[in-house]
């Protein structure tokens, strides 16, 4: 859905969504995977940068990214991974097509702290959402479970910084990682 789509919504409250991962970043989400043998974790990786390609062809989808705060702060891998993970986010923060905006932390529990998804908006189609989980991904385009997401993804932006001040935030992580 990610190749067709000409807007993404996602909502992220544990890690980086896929998309903005840096090649070590997802290396070491993926070797946390009980069992995965090392040849898996290549492959794996290997398509989620692939995956990426789609923010740099000739008209990209816009993005519209929201992570929960800890995620800035939340140790993967070791301090330099995340430096340059938070190096990546202030990068791709420069993207006309990327808007991320940081979920505060002193909300506590919000609605969405059951699990990430990401809205696609199709062309023509109506809209789909990949819901994650920790067995495996399940994506559905029905119209009570997307509008279901909608109102939770509408609930957590409204409360998520704007974009300056979560740019700011992310450059504090940044530097914090240093």
């Amino acid at each position: 859905m990610e190749q067709e789509a000409h807007t993404l919504h996602t909502w992220q409250p544990l890690i980086v969504p896929g998309l903005l991962q840096t090649e070590d970043y997802a290396r070491a989400i993926l070797r946390g995977k009980a069992g995965i043998r090392e040849h898996e974790v290549e492959a794996y990786v290997r398509a989620r940068m692939e995956r990426q390609a789609i923010l740099v062809r000739d008209v990209p989808p816009m993005l519209w990214v929201v992570l929960d705060e800890e995620v800035l702060h939340r140790l993967v891998g070791d301090a330099e991974i995340m430096r340059r993970q938070v190096e990546r986010l202030l990068s791709a923060a420069t993207s006309p097509r990327i808007a991320i905006q940081i979920l505060p932390r002193a909300l506590g529990v919000t609605t969405g702290v059951l699990g990430g998804f990401v809205i696609a908006q199709l062309p023509g189609s109506p809209d789909t959402v990949y819901l994650e989980s920790a067995l495996n991904g399940h994506v559905t385009n029905r119209p009570e479970d997307v509008e279901a997401i909608h109102a939770t993804y509408d609930t957590i932006r409204v409360q998520a910084h704007p974009q300056h001040v979560s740019t700011e935030l992310i450059r504090e992580a940044e530097k914090a990682w240093t």
